[in-house]
């Protein structure tokens, strides 16, 4: 039975709207996979790491047959077919591809746990998400997509972790 799904993209290396783009594409030419919906293309400042370059980073909306280690396993194998390399813990990248939400469902098993443990932290997750499904509650914090970003970016203001919408 198809489940729901939402997927972070984000990429500070080389030509970041074309990986963003062609991850999209490889994902929705999975056949397990329908593509539903996205966000706008936001830039972003990188959130610690090293000193690095802007981001551009967007929220995926799909439906897939696959199960969740299936499907973290998929965006795995498109981050590597992109180039993506793990050198550095939270370092430049070509692409990263997080799951974000499966189902509403809590996992957590050795290298998977949803919802994704810093979703509510994080801006530039929050605001794509909000854009593509506001009403999506956190199946933890029991809080809307709408609500968790205005009060992580309430928490942020005076950080300028936000940009403009690029495309």
């Amino acid at each position: 039975m198809p489940t729901n799904a939402f997927i972070a993209a984000g990429s500070n290396l080389g030509n970041r709207l074309e990986h963003i783009r062609s991850a999209q594409r490889l994902v929705a030419e999975t056949p397990e996979v329908k593509f539903l919906a996205g966000s706008a293309i936001h830039e972003t400042m990188p959130q610690g790491g090293p000193p690095q370059g802007l981001f551009l980073n967007s929220v995926w909306k799909i439906e897939t047959s696959l199960d969740p280690q299936a499907l973290l396993k998929l965006l795995q194998s498109i981050e590597k077919k992109l180039g993506r390399v793990r050198a550095v813990s939270n370092g430049p990248r070509i692409i990263d591809l997080d799951l974000l939400d499966y189902d509403g469902q809590v996992v957590n098993e050795e290298g998977l746990t949803l919802p994704h443990p810093r979703l509510h932290e994080r801006v530039f997750v929050l605001r794509p998400l909000s854009e593509v499904a506001p009403e999506w509650i956190h199946p933890v914090l029991k809080k809307r997509a709408r609500e968790l970003w205005v009060i992580c970016h309430s928490r942020e203001s005076g950080n300028p972790g936000f940009m403009q919408p690029q495309l």
